[in-house]
């Protein structure tokens, strides 16, 4: 049983497939390194209930910063609050609420400073905390923007995929040969 387990342990990075693990190319939009106060709940359907971003944990006034390089597609006012976007080809970001400090057009560097964060219409009123959100240019889908910094939740599944539960446990009733992809 050791050595089953090992196996899979050392078969685990041949199982991932390409593009399955994110590849944490971002820079934290709020620094030092937030506290995620709400996480990513994608609604059902395309106008349906759901969290379609991440709250980072901040305060008014303070930097946001770029988490991708860009061009700067939105600076201003929407629905009562600061929003900037930043392009990225093929996906894009949303900060809100921003006081802009860049303007429509303008080239972005990771980690750049975009504005400031605001309170105005915070979705963690009475705190302050900023709305990131992750959207894929091609369908418009919103993404989980955690993936941009490698903090994805993991899915885990059963190794033996093709075995009934029961099948995949050992004496003692533990669960074995779990993997993430």
């Amino acid at each position: 049983m050791v050595i089953r387990a090992l196996l899979a342990l050392a078969a685990l990075p041949l199982l991932l497939s390409p593009g399955s693990a994110p590849t944490a190319t971002g820079y934290w939009p709020l620094q030092p390194r937030p506290a995620v106060v709400h996480g990513f709940d994608p609604p059902d359907s395309t106008y349906g209930a759901g969290h379609r971003g991440v709250d980072l944990a901040g305060h008014v006034g303070q930097a946001v910063h770029a988490a991708l390089a860009g061009r700067v597609v939105f600076a201003g006012m929407l629905a009562g609050r600061g929003v900037v976007v930043v392009d990225h080809g093929a996906e894009r970001t949303t900060y809100e609420p921003v006081a802009a400090a860049v303007h429509v057009g303008d080239h972005v560097a990771r980690g750049a400073v975009i504005g400031r964060l605001t309170i105005v219409q915070s979705h963690c009123f009475p705190q302050a905390c900023l709305h990131l959100g992750l959207i894929r240019d091609v369908d418009d889908v919103y993404l989980d923007p955690l993936t941009l910094f490698g903090e994805a939740p993991i899915r885990l599944l059963p190794l033996w995929r093709d075995l009934p539960w029961a099948s995949a446990r050992d004496i003692g009733g533990q669960a074995r040969g779990w993997a993430c992809w």
